[in-house]
Formats: C-alpha cells, structure tokens, sequence
C-alpha cells in the first residue's frame, strides 16, 4: 500500500513516516500541497495524510484540487491537524476526506483509524 505525507514540518512527516513504515505502507513525502499534486499526478498514492496549514497551497486547496483530477474515492484522505471545531471537521469532510486526525498522534490512533478505513486489518 502506497502512502503520501504532506505535511510543511519535516517532524511531523518524518514521525509520521516511522509510523506508516511500521503498518507495512510504502511511504513518499511531500512539503505542501503542490508537491502534493504532483506526486499524486506522478504516482496515485493509496492514502494521503494531509496536513491543514501550509504554505503555497493548504491542505484544503489540495483536496479540492485532487478530488477534482482523480475523483471522490482516491485517495483515501486523512487530515491530519491542530483545527478540531466542528466547523473545521465539516468543512474537511465536505472537501472530501474520509477520515480526520487531530496532532498530536500516536501508533495507536492513527492505526485504529487507518483500520476504520478498511486500510488495516488489525492495527495491534
């Protein structure tokens, strides 16, 4: 299973990518949401977890924009963000992610979640 990290802080994607390795994802990287775009143009990823605010291009922009090029159902998009109001919440899963992450996380989340999207069999 192929993934894609978007996120601005080299932290936060490099956790992110020990986490995913260790879910058995093969695991590309990207800065923002342009970057973003042209990896998936280049190589459709599986799943995306997609950071909110960004330079260039923000999380929301790249949704948009790769639902618009690749349709509703890939990828699979998780945000991946500090923004927790439900009003957030809404507006991302209107742009059309399936699943929504709140940072700080850790193994266990984001294994459950992954597994809640069909995409793990069993994150223990």
């Amino acid at each position: 299973m192929n993934c894609l990290v978007v996120d601005d802080s080299r932290v936060v994607r490099k956790a992110a990518r020990r986490l995913l390795e260790g879910f058995g994802f093969a695991v590309r990287e990207a800065e923002d949401g342009a970057q973003a775009l042209a990896a998936c143009r280049e190589a459709l990823p599986d799943f995306v977890l997609l950071d909110w605010n960004m330079p260039v291009m923000d999380g929301l922009s790249f949704l948009r924009a790769a639902r618009a090029e690749h349709g509703a159902e890939r990828p699979v998009v998780m945000l991946c963000t500090t923004e927790n109001t439900q009003e957030k919440i809404l507006q991302a899963l209107e742009a059309g992610a399936q699943e929504y992450v709140m940072k700080p996380f850790d193994a266990e989340i984001l294994g459950g979640k992954l597994t809640q999207l069909g995409l793990l069999r069993d994150a223990a």
